[in-house]
């Protein structure tokens, strides 16, 4: 009964994980964008966003997404709403941090390389996702990593909201066997997924050792 329990909120755990990479890797770009866009209005913006996001904490950006509704336009929360506003919270919050790190791959790669690639006639969308990109992508995969594994265990901020993902399970549990022992499990599994997300991100390293 516990592990099927268990389970459950681990299949919640990895959902929660993988939409939000779905969501927050591409939107991250956008964000990046517009963090380095010539229009000020526009590089303003973002740079408040990536700061309010960097700048608060997880579990209130939370709050804030699945209560505001409610209290801004007084629109009434739905239990269907609760997984949406876990995964709007946890998308907009990563975009910004991913949004600095590709950042900070673009700006480091040299000025020659765009002036080679405008000599051969490139174009500059040509340029960015033919020559930059994929050296940009080997540049940040360490740090893209360190994110990812720690969004891993952020799952678990998910239980501010009454989410029922693994961690919120194996309290429950715990509380009403007064046994540590699911807390215990619940520490395995996010153990065995960052093992498992390390040893992927080592995989795409490695494929692309030859941008060196």
């Amino acid at each position: 009964m516990m592990l099927l329990q268990l389970g459950k909120g681990m299949i919640v755990s990895i959902e929660i994980f993988m939409l939000t990479l779905l969501f927050s890797l591409p939107l991250g770009m956008l964000v990046a964008f517009g963090r380095m866009s010539r229009n000020c209005v526009l590089r303003g913006i973002t740079k408040i966003y990536i700061s309010i996001m960097r700048g608060t904490p997880l579990m209130l950006q939370l709050l804030v997404v699945y209560f505001g509704p409610y209290y801004v336009f007084k629109i009434r929360i739905s239990n269907s709403y609760r997984f949406i506003a876990v995964i709007i919270a946890f998308a907009i919050n990563y975009a910004a941090y991913f949004a600095e790190i590709y950042r900070s791959g673009i700006e480091s790669m040299p000025i020659g390389q765009y002036e080679a690639a405008k000599v051969l006639g490139y174009g500059k969308v040509q340029t960015f996702f033919k020559i930059i990109l994929p050296q940009v992508i080997k540049r940040i995969l360490p740090a893209v990593t360190n994110e990812i594994i720690t969004l891993v265990k952020d799952t678990s901020l998910a239980f501010a909201i009454a989410q029922a993902e693994m961690f919120t399970m194996a309290k429950q549990i715990a509380a009403a066997q007064t046994t540590i022992l699911p807390l215990m499990v619940a520490g395995v599994f996010y153990y065995i997924l960052n093992l498992a997300v390390a040893a992927v991100m080592e995989r795409l390293e490695k494929a692309c050792s030859y941008y060196r």
